[in-house]
This record gives C-alpha cells, structure tokens and sequence, in this order.
C-alpha cells in the first residue's frame, strides 16, 4: 500500500531527526546536545520533536519496535517445518533485508553511546527486556508441544543475546559501519552458529 503524502512527509522529517541527531552526538557529544539543537539541524521546530520521539534516548532506537513485529509476523507466518529457533532465525533475515538500522552509522554510536551514557545504556536494557518479554510470549504461544514460557524465555534470550554480541564485536573491531551488508551478513552466521545447538534440540523433542 503507497503511503499518502502527509506519511511521506513525516517519514522525511522522522528520519531528518534521526540524521541531524547521529551527526551532532558524533560531533558535539551526547550530553551536550540538546533537543532544541536536533530540531534545529532537521529545520523543525523544538516541540514538533516530540510528534517524532519522546526523548533523545528514544532517537537512538528508532526501530525497535518493528524489529518486534519482524519476529512475531514471522512466528505467524511459520511453515510446518519450521521450528522455533528457524522463526527467529528468518525475521533476523528479513529485518536485515527491510533495514539497515542493526549495521547503520547510527548503530555504532548507539553501541558507544550504551557504554558510556548512563541514560542511553538503560534504555537499551529495558527495550530488550520488553522485547525478550513479548516475543517469548508468541513463542510459547505458537510452539507449546516444544516450548514451555521458560524455554521460550531462555531461547529468545540466546537469540537476542547472539545477535548484540555478534554486532558489539563486529562494530567494535570495524569502527564503524562502512560495509552494511557484509557485517549483516556476519551477524546473521554468527547467530545462526549461536543457535545451531537450539535448533538440533528442539528438532529431537
């Protein structure tokens, strides 16, 4: 479905935000910029900035929601023969595939900015938690003869957990994103190797 042009408009001034506030934390720092600076940059007003994003920290996870989504759209839409670590395994390939967000500049500085702002680092903790929270609620939902809540639990937590080591590591060492797709690519092997085990243990249960 085509998005209308007030849609389209939004999505430019949405992600102009996003660009204004990744240069600026690079530039200037963290702290020392303000909402009213990000608004600025992007030619908008300080208060339409909060018709976009509730804070700065929410900037940093622009996506997080839709990454949500990809894993439960992909729990729906499960074939027969697919288990419950091949789900999570397949959205991981369609959000790389829709996004760059996971591999993007942003994301190296929202992989620094967790380790040195307090703020930042506790907003990345609660979005997993949440996230971790729902998707092994339509695991468990979907795949009861092979998970319980707590296995559920535990193999989206492995899921999760592989893919921020994965892209932690491989941001750290690179810098920054400079090559999108062979880091996406990098995460996905190392996640899938990360969760081989889960697969061959539900596939004897």
């Amino acid at each position: 479905m085509a998005m209308s042009l007030r849609d389209r408009k939004r999505a430019r001034t949405r992600q102009a935000l996003i660009d204004a506030a990744t240069e600026l934390f690079t530039r200037n720092g963290y702290d020392e910029t303000t909402i009213a600076d990000i608004a600025a940059a992007a030619d908008i007003g300080a208060r339409t900035f909060f018709s976009y994003f509730a804070s700065k920290e929410e900037l940093l996870f622009p996506e997080s929601d839709e990454r949500i989504q990809a894993a439960i759209d992909a729990i729906a839409t499960r074939t027969p023969d697919e288990g419950p670590a091949d789900v999570l395994l397949r959205a991981l390939r369609d959000t790389g595939n829709n996004s760059d967000d996971l591999v993007s500049p942003l994301a190296a500085l929202r992989l620094r900015l967790t380790q040195t702002v307090p703020a930042v680092r506790g907003r990345a903790l609660q979005l997993q938690l949440d996230a971790q929270r729902e998707i092994a609620r339509h695991l468990a939902e979907a795949f009861p003869d092979q998970l319980d809540h707590v296995g559920a639990a535990a193999l989206t937590g492995a899921f999760i957990g592989a893919i921020a080591g994965a892209l932690q590591a491989l941001l750290d060492e690179q810098g920054q994103a400079t090559d999108p797709a062979a880091l996406r690519a990098a995460a996905q092997a190392a996640t899938d190797s990360a969760l081989a085990p889960w697969r061959r243990h539900l596939a004897r249960d």
